[in-house]
């Protein structure tokens, strides 16, 4: 009798990748909701179910890292990770280009505001799946700090990220949307 673990672990990682996304986008949803952005809430990472995306994600999938993590460390790069933040400003690095001062050196360029309210969701969305029940308000604030050293971000995009992590650390998922809708997106 032919062996079917092949298909088997195919088939488990594409539900269990399909679950993820599924998971992390209505969570998303529910935050760009809060905030008042309903159409990013909406459209927001659907290149992930595009074939160079999400068959990445079902190859790499084991439910407690990203898959593009993987693909990167086999790879040296993560083909799904360029295909992705080429399509969705909500990312920062979509917002990386060459300085206006002519010598060709790269800097992150300032985000529209409504993209680095949607990016703050995405990384509280991101924590809470990826942590589970390791998730406090602090998570998304200490993972960027961990990770923002490297990051070529805009002075400016990076002040405003900082501050909305910051007010969900110290004061609390309520507080911070009631920040971003009265203050942030007025």
């Amino acid at each position: 009798m032919k062996n079917n673990s092949g298909i088997e672990k195919y088939l488990h990682n594409a539900y269990g990748h399909l679950q993820t996304i599924n998971r992390h986008k209505r969570l998303v949803m529910h935050y760009c909701f809060k905030a008042g952005l309903y159409r990013q809430g909406l459209l927001h990472d659907l290149s992930k179910y595009s074939p160079s995306e999400f068959l990445v994600g079902v190859k790499y999938f084991d439910g407690h890292r990203s898959p593009n993590t993987f693909e990167r460390e086999e790879k040296g790069y993560s083909g799904a990770w360029l295909h992705h933040k080429g399509r969705n400003k909500h990312h920062f690095e979509y917002w990386i280009d060459n300085k206006p001062t002519g010598d060709r050196n790269m800097a992150g360029v300032k985000m529209p505001v409504k993209y680095v309210v949607e990016m703050f969701c995405d990384r509280i969305a991101a924590c809470r799946v990826y942590l589970g029940d390791k998730y406090t308000d602090a998570s998304a604030y200490e993972y960027y700090e961990r990770s923002h050293s490297h990051y070529m971000i805009h002075p400016e995009t990076d002040k405003l990220l900082r501050r909305l992590l910051i007010i969900l650390r110290d004061y609390g998922e309520d507080k911070v949307f009631a920040y971003i809708r009265r203050r942030v997106l007025k």
